[in-house]
């Protein structure tokens, strides 16, 4: 029985490192908006789910971090000192300009909006991990894995991977939702989701069929601004966003009543969740 088992098991880790890398690396792109939509609009989690969430994000970028740093390299080398000097001041400048306006009493301070330019701009990384699912195509189709290995190791795999990503936008739409209603915004809950939903749908195109990454946006703006104002009109594009953004409201419909469900039947989440007012299940997307 020993003898039987051990092969099997071979096999089925072969196959899980098999996408470790990429799948970590783009679940950790998934995690860092959440993790941004946390300091940006400060939900009352409890600090046991924050060091869940810190945990997740070290492990997923511990795969891929050589090729963090060779990058980081690369843009330096490439960028230049002047440049880094230059991100340095502006950094510190408005760190200080933060200091200064909320000892003035101000809520939003700049670097805030630089912050939230950065959550929408990696967010759709958290849905785009549903497209992934191609690659659960190609396992089944090119590759010899057993009928035992696909349904007992890889299909779980991609679902935990999948679930765990889009759960991450589901979540920081709620911290947008829980902020909005904090600043006395809540009619705004529903337009805002729309909207996300709607710049999600166009990300994920432009990640998925033009191959662009977020960074793109600073290495490679002139290339990307091109696309957006030739391509994107097409027939073809507007047709996969529109299944994509109703794909996204669809499950994020569902994923959020779930999670509604799961903490209000955890009492000891209730009272530190965004979720505990009443009228948090008001509206839906």
């Amino acid at each position: 029985m020993k003898t039987e088992i051990l092969p099997w098991l071979t096999l089925a880790w072969e196959a899980i490192s098999e996408h470790r890398d990429w799948m970590s690396w783009n679940l950790f792109l998934g995690l860092f908006p959440f993790a941004i939509s946390i300091w940006l609009f400060r939900p009352p989690y409890p600090r046991w789910f924050l060091w869940i969430l810190g945990i997740l994000l070290g492990l997923t970028l511990l795969p891929s971090l050589r090729h963090v740093i060779a990058f980081v390299y690369h843009l330096i080398r490439d960028v230049g000192k002047t440049y880094l000097l230059g991100a340095g001041v502006i950094t510190l400048s408005l760190m200080a300009l933060d200091i200064f306006l909320v000892r003035q009493g101000g809520n939003r301070s700049l670097r805030w909006w630089i912050g939230f330019l950065i959550f929408i701009l990696f967010l759709p990384n958290a849905p785009y991990v549903l497209t992934d699912v191609i690659h659960l195509y190609d396992d089944i189709r090119f590759n010899n894995y057993s009928v035992w290995i696909l349904t007992l190791v890889l299909v779980p795999q991609y679902l935990l991977f999948m679930l765990t990503g889009f759960e991450a936008y589901v979540l920081s739409l709620i911290s947008l939702n829980h902020y909005l209603k904090m600043q006395g915004w809540g009619k705004w809950i529903f337009p805002a989701e729309v909207i996300t939903h709607a710049l999600c749908a166009i990300g994920i195109y432009l990640g998925r069929f033009i191959r662009f990454n977020t960074w793109d946006i600073v290495l490679n703006p002139d290339a990307l601004v091109n696309t957006v104002m030739n391509d994107l009109v097409g027939k073809f594009p507007f047709l996969v966003m529109v299944i994509t953004f109703i794909a996204i409201a669809s499950l994020y419909f569902i994923m959020k009543t779930i999670t509604f469900g799961v903490i209000y039947q955890w009492p000891g989440i209730i009272s530190s969740s965004p979720l505990s007012s009443p009228d948090s299940r008001s509206r839906h997307s």
